[in-house]
């Protein structure tokens, strides 16, 4: 099926990374499955191979090896095999000495062949024998051959419970159980050359993990993550990241996650994790006394997570701890673990990922306000009347009180205007942007006296992302910077923005810079971060060490008194059950601005077939680069832009469909209108290829009896041959329901002779019987 655009946008720089990011269209017609769905597949018979917990998965081609584990009264050494084209078990081929039975051991793949390290050995039932190992088994899958590596000098302490993975030719080796202690030390050893392999220990740095045992470890974007795990009495739900080139470690921060969106899972152990483009996924576990079964995914880009809701047709696991995970191609595959009851499981459960590309939107407005190009207001302030650059548009659609200070500068600006010029005559116009054509308008001056530049200048970046750049976290003056932000957040009536400093504020607060934050609190009359530094200060940890310190010698008398009252007689705490306000996001903004929000601030007008849409310049540049070179090199004078995709024009509902993509990022739509909109993230130059992906997954997977005809006309204006003929067979194979459909007498003389021909010749002698019976 060929869908072509026949020029490309100036400028254009779009990825062909994507098999589907080309001008011409390829469907594929199924069977597919669903995205999101869990699928139970057939368990492991006994037969073949006990159930079991405490076990390893690994993919290798089209099939997964289990290995060890223990059935709940021995431990195992044996090494079965799932075939996942066939959904079939059997016994793996094996040859040579294996590894003693063991649990809570780790392996890994490397080229052809898995490879198993540690664990704990011993008779379970006896109680007897019981310890951990360090020793290192290859598996080749060619041969089915067991070999051990005998490895000369240093050795990692023998231990279980350990993460593993596999990078850059090397074994990595973190933290575990020694069968006395918890450990948080790293081991390496190159897999490419067995004779003169050797373990190295290294020297790790930042923000190591404490030493915990039965956590997960998984690979993306060139660095390993750590989630949770069992740490003593510091067990957390922390995520940590390690930098394999600097050996650096760093804890993944949560402060700007607001709350009222997912929050990280709760800390658990048991739990495994698997990595499958820029997310990372985690299941099951033991959390607090649960076996909780959400699926959580955290997204390495956007650095946040959500609960990933399964499809409709889910056969869902149940909770379970010491499963097993591994990735195959998109889906993931989990096996085994301890269920409710201490109960072994055999089960097999598959899970389908979804790989959409990243949604760039707050990215591409990022982009805009750091390149500060088609600037159309200039925001004035504080007592120096330091100047910040912007786009109203945004600006607009993000917060009411900047809105009315830009009408309010608007009404001056065509006042001035009407006194400057003699042939001004109108009386009567209205104080918005649209008196004053595109292209001549002069750029707006807004001041804000209360606002200083650098405070301000966060502020903005909030609101063309959603999100601040957190300076250092504790540094006394990143701290008061983002207190000014939150005074401004207040004034300006940002709950979202409110949120993030608050968070940010209280997760820097430590005891070095409490009296600092607590005095600005009190300068700037924020009451609830003064009231959370009293509560840090009076804490029974913190108090000796606060008052001793030369700050407190140097605190305001009345602030003095208040802690030692706070100490003396600490306040009842009064807990609320209202939930917190967390204010609107970006996209709900923006889709609010494209609904008639934002009517009144158009300075475009696009014309689809001759009938006018108007919109907003700044946002059509930040998301498409042919809008961005248009209007950066010839802007049309009367400010009206033609819309076609190629030499097609889309349907009036298709290009909605478009503009809800441009202005938030929206990817739902009907199929027929993934027909005009698939060529259009190339002719437009989108930042990627994700509407490509939705539109051909939309069209692969969801033409029905009940849309048939509408897609059947858009293939049919598009030329789209494939999609056609796929639409025809349909309409034949189900022609009595079609048939009824009211859309059918819209169609053209043209489409309705195709689908006599079509029923003409593929039509059989059983459908004309059931046909003429129906008449």
């Amino acid at each position: 099926m060929s869908l072509k655009s026949t020029k490309v946008a100036p400028s254009v720089d779009f990825d062909h990374s994507c098999s589907d990011s080309v001008e011409y269209l390829t469907l594929n017609f199924g069977p597919f499955e669903p995205v999101h769905r869990w699928r139970r597949l057939p368990p492991c018979d006994e037969f073949v191979g006990a159930r079991r917990s405490k076990h390893t998965v690994v993919a290798y081609r089209d099939a997964i090896y289990v290995f060890g584990g223990d059935n709940g009264k021995n431990m195992l050494n044996d090494l079965l095999r799932f075939d996942v084209k066939d959904c079939s078990w059997c016994r793996a081929f094996t040859t040579g000495t294996p590894p003693a039975p063991r649990y809570h051991h780790s392996a890994v793949v490397y080229g052809s062949s898995m490879f198993v390290f540690g664990g704990y050995t011993g008779d379970i039932y006896s109680n007897s024998n019981l310890k951990n190992k360090n020793d290192l088994f290859e598996y080749k899958f060619a041969t089915g051959q067991w070999t051990e590596w005998k490895v000369e000098g240093s050795l990692p302490v023998a231990r279980s419970a350990h993460g593993a993975t596999v990078y850059s030719d090397k074994l990595w080796i973190f933290a575990g159980y020694d069968g006395n202690a918890r450990l948080n030390d790293m081991w390496t050893i190159n897999l490419q050359d067995r004779e003169h392999a050797c373990w190295e220990e290294i020297d790790q740095s930042g923000e190591i993990p404490p030493s915990c045992c039965n956590f997960p470890v998984a690979v993306c974007r060139d660095k390993m993550f750590v989630f949770s795990g069992q740490s003593g009495a510091k067990i957390t739900n922390n995520l940590f990241q390690f930098e394999f080139k600097g050996h650096m470690w760093t804890r993944i921060p949560t402060e700007h996650l607001l709350r009222g969106s997912p929050p990280p899972p709760q800390r658990r152990y048991g739990h495994t994790m698997v990595a499958f483009d820029r997310h990372l996924y985690v299941f099951g576990g033991a959390a607090d006394n649960t076996l909780p079964n959400e699926l959580h995914c955290y997204d390495v880009d956007s650095q946040s997570w959500e609960v990933i809701h399964p499809s409709m047709d889910s056969e869902m696991p149940s909770g379970r701890l010491f499963h097993a995970a591994a990735v195959i191609q998109d889906a993931m595959y989990i096996f085994g673990g301890t269920v409710d009851n201490n109960v072994r499981s055999g089960e097999m459960y598959r899970f389908q990922f979804s790989c959409y590309p990243q949604c760039t939107l707050h990215e591409d407005y990022g982009k805009l306000w750091e390149n500060r190009q088609f600037c159309d207001v200039e925001f004035i302030l504080g007592e120096r009347e330091e100047r910040v650059l912007g786009h109203i548009a945004i600006v607009t659609a993000r917060c009411q009180w900047l809105r009315k200070k830009i009408l309010q500068a608007w009404d001056r600006q065509r006042q001035k205007a009407k006194q400057d010029s003699s042939e001004e005559s109108d009386e009567g116009a209205a104080g918005s942007p649209r008196d004053i054509p595109a292209g001549i308008r002069p750029m707006l001056e807004v001041s804000i006296r209360e606002a200083e530049a650098q405070p301000f200048e966060v502020l903005m970046q909030f609101l063309y992302t959603d999100k601040i750049q957190y300076p250092r976290r504790g540094h006394v003056q990143d701290v008061l910077l983002i207190m000014d932000v939150y005074k401004l957040a207040l004034s300006f009536q940002l709950s979202r923005l409110e949120q993030l400093c608050v968070q940010y504020i209280e997760a820097s607060v430590d005891l070095q810079n409490v009296l600092s934050v607590c005095e600005n609190a009190n300068k700037l009359q924020l009451d609830q971060l003064k009231e959370h530094c009293l509560n840090f200060v009076v804490k029974e940890s913190h108090f000796n060490q606060v008052i001793m310190t030369k700050e407190f010698e140097h605190l305001s008398t009345p602030l003095i008194v208040e802690i030692v009252r706070r100490k003396q007689q600490p306040p009842l705490r009064l807990y609320s059950d209202q939930p917190v306000d967390i204010g609107t996001s970006l996209v709900q903004d923006m889709k609010a601005y494209l609904e008639g929000g934002g009517l009144e601030f158009c300075d475009i007008v696009l014309l689809l077939d001759g009938h006018p849409r108007p919109a907003h310049k700044a946002i059509l540049a930040a998301r498409s680069s042919y809008f961005e070179a248009m209007f950066r090199s010839f802007m049309p004078v009367d400010g009206q832009v033609n819309i076609s995709i190629g030499e097609m024009v889309p349907s009036k509902q298709a290009f909605e469909s478009m503009l809800r993509y441009i202005y938030y990022g929206d990817v739902n739509m009907p199929p027929e209108d993934s027909l005009y909109l698939f060529a259009a993230p190339y002719y437009y130059g989108f930042s990627n290829n994700r509407m490509q992906a939705y539109c051909k997954q939309n069209l692969e997977m969801n033409v029905t009896v009940e849309n048939v005809l509408q897609i059947l006309e858009a293939a049919d204006k598009t030329q789209a041959l494939d999609m056609k003929k796929h639409c025809l067979h349909i309409i034949v194979h189900q022609f009595i329901k079609v048939s009824k459909l009211p859309n059918l007498r819209s169609l053209s003389q043209l489409l309705l002779l195709d689908i006599i021909e079509s029923l003409a010749t593929h039509i059989s002698d059983k459908q004309c019987a059931e046909m003429g019976s129906d008449i």
